[in-house]
Parts: C-alpha cells; structure tokens; sequence
C-alpha cells in the first residue's frame, strides 16, 4: 500500500498540467518541491515556503542537483502565501502542497503552527483556480499535532459543498497516532 505522500502525488500526477502554477506550502527537504516542479515542467511555476532556513537550503541543492530552474523559493511562514505570490497568479495556481509537522532529519520542536497553518491553508483556497487540488498532511504524533490536524479538519470539513469537495484519507489505523491526508478540489 502507498504511503500517504506518494498517495498525494498520484493525485497531482492526473491533475497537473505542464505550464501549471503549483505551490508547496511547507519545504522541508525539497521531495515535494522537486516533485511538483516536474510535473509542471519547465514551462510552468512553482513557489515553495520554508521558515527554516536548513529546509530553503536543502531544497534549493535538491533542485540544482536535478537542473530544475522553475521554482522560486521563500524563506516565510506559509502563512504569507497570499502577500508572496504574485497577484496575477491569484485564482490560477492548479495544486498546493502542505505537509505539516517538523523537519525530517532536524530539530523536533521546531513545527509548523496550528494558527499560521489555517491561515496559510485559507489564503490557499483562494489562491486555487477552479479544478485546482489542495492536499494536507497531517501528523498527530508530534506535540500539537493532534491540535493542528482537528483544527484543519474543521476547517475543511465546514467548506461548502457547492464550492469544495473534500476527502480524507487516514494511513494505517492500527498506529496509535495515524497521519490524515485532507484532500480538496475547488469546482
């Protein structure tokens, strides 16, 4: 069985386009920006957010070392999506990535916010063109991940049906702490 992120991608996979606008959220080690950026090929745009400047660093060398030059990266809180991108992209950005929690590999206590995070993920609905994808990881394990991953729920579960569908995939319930991926399409 996938796991929940390769889930996530093969759902972008059907639903990008080359020359698409795609945004991820939340850096980290670059497998998400690097992934995106190739499925909009070199025609299309990417921005991708970090606040920690470790992650901008480390998805920046992931891009050199496969030549990807189509991708802006911003060192911010994903919470500044809206003010970041450019207005002529707004409504028009086909997917937006997030994947909550700490930076693989690096300091523990360092992760995202429950606040910054649903700010981040409505300027996101707004940024999406019609048809557009939205995904959200979410991780329970961590200190305020549960926190994190109910508040986002709510939100997106309360979108309306005439404007979003939204879907919720859960891994392996057998953990204690399973990690949710939300999954919403603007119509």
């Amino acid at each position: 069985m996938q796991n929940l992120t390769e889930q996530a991608h093969e759902l972008f996979r059907t639903a990008l386009q080359p020359g698409d606008i795609a945004i991820d959220a939340t850096a980290g080690n670059g497998h998400d920006t690097l992934f995106l950026a190739q499925q909009v090929g070199s025609t299309g745009i990417v921005f991708a957010f970090d606040l920690q400047a470790v992650a901008i660093a480390k998805t920046a060398r992931r891009l050199k070392q496969a030549e990807i030059q189509n991708v802006t990266l911003f060192q911010e809180d994903h919470s500044r999506l809206q003010q970041s991108i450019p207005n002529e992209h707004h409504g028009q950005v086909a997917a937006i990535m997030f994947n909550l929690g700490y930076l693989p590999g690096s300091d523990k206590t360092m992760v995202t916010d429950l606040n910054s995070t649903i700010v981040a993920i409505e300027q996101s609905l707004e940024l999406l063109r019609s048809g557009g994808l939205l995904t959200v990881l979410a991780y329970t394990g961590h200190p305020g991940g549960k926190e994190e991953t109910d508040a986002v729920g709510q939100l997106l579960t309360g979108l309306s049906a005439d404007q979003y569908t939204v879907n919720l995939i859960t891994a392996d319930e057998k953990r204690l702490s399973p990690p949710q991926l939300f999954v919403v399409q603007k119509v």
